[in-house]
C-alpha cells in the first residue's frame, strides 16, 4: 500500500487488511430478500477473497438470512485467515423495516442463527447493533443487551464483541463490561461527529469501521468531491475510501457492493495516492456547507 499506510491491523487476535468487505449490498433492494443476481453475488464474494480480502462484514438481519448463507455456499471451507463479523440487536418485519432485537433470548437466538447460518462453531466478532435511535447514535445504557452478549462470549460461542451505531459514553462503558475490539459507525468525509473517537480507539489499539462512506453528502459537497476525483483521474468512491484509510490507521474499512467490476474499483482505492494539498482541500469538505 502506498504512502507508508499500515497495510493491517487487529481486529481483536487477528490481523485484517484494512480493506474488507461489506456483505449488506449482496441482499434485495432495500437490503431485503434475495439478490437480483444470484450467481453474481457468489461470484463478488470468491472475488473479494481471491484478491485477498480476508475481513468480510455481515449479518443475519441482511435479507433476512440471505447474506450469511450466500457466505457458507460461496466461501466455505473458509480459508485460514478470514474473519466473519456480524451483527446482532436487530430484526426485520414482513414489510422489512428494522426493529430492534435487544433482549437476552432474541440476541441469544441471533447469535446462534448466525452460527447456523454462515456453518460455523463459533463467530469471530460480533457487533452489537444499538437501537435507541435507527437513524444514528442515541444515549441510553447498554449494560442490558450486552451483558448477555459477554455471557455467549464466555460460553465459547463468540470470540470477540464490538458496537455499531455508539456513542463514545456507550463505547466506555461497554469496556467496564467486556473487552471490546472494534466501533462501527457512520462516518466519511462529510459526517465526522466520530473524530475524537476514532483518535482515541486509535490509542487504544481498537479498529475503527465506518459505514456509508458517500452517505450524507450535501449537493454542494458531492459537488466539490467529484470534482477532485475528476482531478485524480478516479472515481469519488475511490477518493472517499482512500481519504478514510488516511484518516487514521485503526480504521478499516467494508466497502459493499454486487459487481466484481465495482468491487476491483473499491480495492483499487488503497492504492490511490493523496497529495497534502489534495487532502486539506478534502478535510474542508465537513465545513463546505453554509459558505
Amino acid at each position: 500500500m502506498s504512502q507508508h499506510l499500515p497495510a493491517s491491523f487487529a481486529l481483536g487476535d487477528r490481523r485484517v487488511g484494512r480493506m474488507g468487505y461489506g456483505a449488506m449490498q449482496l441482499a434485495g433492494p432495500g437490503v431485503f430478500g434475495p439478490p437480483r443476481d444470484r450467481e453474481a453475488a457468489l461470484a463478488v464474494l470468491r472475488e473479494a477473497v481471491a484478491m485477498g480480502v480476508n475481513h468480510i462484514d455481515t449479518s443475519d438481519f441482511y435479507g433476512p438470512h440471505v447474506t450469511n448463507r450466500l457466505i457458507r455456499e460461496a466461501l466455505t471451507p473458509y480459508p485460514d485467515d478470514l474473519c466473519l463479523v456480524t451483527k446482532i440487536g436487530a430484526r426485520r418485519d414482513e414489510a422489512g423495516a428494522w426493529l430492534p432485537a435487544s433482549s437476552a433470548e432474541e440476541l441469544t437466538r441471533a447469535v446462534h442463527d448466525n452460527l447456523r447460518h454462515l456453518g460455523l462453531e463459533v463467530l469471530d466478532v460480533v457487533n452489537l447493533r444499538l437501537m435507541f435511535d435507527t437513524h444514528g447514535p442515541a444515549e441510553g445504557a447498554i449494560e442490558e443487551p450486552l451483558t448477555p452478549l459477554a455471557e455467549l462470549q464466555r460460553q465459547g460461542l463468540v470470540r470477540h464483541i464490538g458496537l455499531s451505531n455508539a456513542t463514545p459514553r456507550q463505547v466506555a462503558e461497554g469496556r467496564r463490561i467486556c473487552e471490546i475490539v472494534c466501533v462501527q459507525n457512520h462516518y466519511n468525509l462529510a459526517h465526522r461527529d466520530d473524530d475524537a473517537m476514532i483518535d482515541e480507539l486509535a490509542r487504544e489499539g481498537i479498529a475503527y469501521v465506518p459505514f456509508f462512506p458517500l452517505g450524507g453528502f450535501t449537493p454542494l459537497q458531492s459537488s466539490t468531491l467529484s470534482d477532485v476525483a475528476r482531478r485524480l483521474a478516479a472515481t469519488p468512491m475511490q477518493v472517499a475510501l482512500a481519504w478514510l484509510l488516511r484518516r487514521a490507521p485503526n480504521i478499516l474499512l467494508i466497502p459493499g457492493t454486487s459487481s466484481v467490476a465495482h468491487l476491483h474499483e473499491n480495492l483499487a482505492a488503497a492504492e490511490l495516492e493523496l497529495p497534502d494539498a489534495i487532502r486539506e482541500e478534502l478535510d474542508g469538505i465537513a465545513n463546505v456547507v453554509g459558505r
